[in-house]
């Protein structure tokens, strides 16, 4: 089942966007390491496109290392972008955002013309959290609930660099089935967008072909290889806490488990897609997306039609 979610603010979000981005230099996008092709949004990118930008793989701790590299050199080949995978708690690491930024625009700087930086991302991927580490003090709200900061924000830096931060938006329509899933289990999503259920079962799947021996030894669970997702959360469930009276599996709660697991690290540093995967995809829903608007267009009538 797709899932999403786009609160009201996140529209006054891109209209502000918009409206900001003539006068800024540099576009810095905070990402999810554990999911950075799912944590881009394609709204922000179509919107800031013309910018040099610098990609953030943030929670860089919590994710697999080897395919944070494949990551960061898969952005940093992109045209006028560079990449760095930081832990926003770890103060010297994201100082490397104000040199990247210079960086990207040599020739800014200077009191006459300060470097000006809007730095965005989707909800609860630690943006307020990287912001006051780099000034250090509490100038943002951060939570684990997404969608904390609402309005645009001001911040100085430096004498010449100046930091826009933005609220957290994602957007209207989320083709990738998969990166519906990852920003869920993440916690991107707002919970009452989605089923725990479906989106842990969705979970299990993709990270026990990667790293199914990080789960055997957290739920000693015994010929985890043989089976089913189903059978896995239930046993997570047994194992963890989430039993009913009589012995019955509180599925909802084992979901519940298994995600906060993820959330938490306690699987060890996982990440959910590779370059290569989230590519194929992009390109699976773009065409299924593409297939459902040609049909939605066959079904309209015609003008005449209408009117008559």
């Amino acid at each position: 089942m797709p899932i999403q979610w786009f609160p009201g603010h996140m529209h006054s979000t891109k209209k502000a966007i918009a409206e900001r981005l003539p006068e800024i230099d540099v576009v810095v996008e905070l990402l999810d390491a554990r999911l950075p092709g799912s944590s881009a949004n394609p709204l922000l990118g179509e919107l800031t496109r013309t910018k040099p930008a610098l990609k953030i793989l943030n929670k860089q701790d919590l994710a697999d290392p080897e395919l944070t590299a494949q990551w960061l050199a898969h952005y940093r080949a992109l045209p006028g972008t560079n990449a760095l995978g930081l832990d926003a708690s770890v103060t010297a690491p994201a100082r490397q955002l104000i040199a990247a930024c210079r960086a990207l625009v040599p020739l800014r700087g200077g009191m006459v013309k300060p470097v000006r930086v809007l730095i965005c991302g989707i909800p609860n991927v630690g943006k307020s959290t990287l912001i006051n580490t780099l000034t250090g003090q509490r100038a943002a709200k951060t939570g684990d609930e997404p969608g904390i900061t609402k309005v645009e924000q001001k911040i100085m830096l430096a004498s010449d660099f100046q930091l826009f931060d933005t609220p957290g938006m994602l957007w209207p329509r989320i083709v990738v089935e998969q990166s519906g899933y990852h920003l869920a289990a993440s916690g991107g999503i707002g919970r009452n967008a989605y089923d725990e259920e479906e989106v842990a079962l969705a979970l299990l799947a993709n990270v026990r072909k990667r790293y199914a021996d990080r789960l055997q030894p957290r739920y000693q669970i015994d010929d985890l290889a043989a089976l089913s997702d189903e059978a896995l959360l239930a046993g997570i469930g047994r194992k963890r806490g989430g039993l009913l009276a009589g012995g019955q599996v509180n599925l909802q709660k084992a979901a519940e488990i298994a995600i906060n697991d993820f959330r938490a690290g306690a699987w060890g540093r996982v990440t959910l897609e590779t370059p290569d995967e989230f590519a194929q995809w992009w390109a699976a829903g773009q065409a299924r997306d593409a297939k459902r608007r040609a049909a939605k267009g066959r079904k309209r009538p015609a003008p005449e039609d209408a009117e008559g």
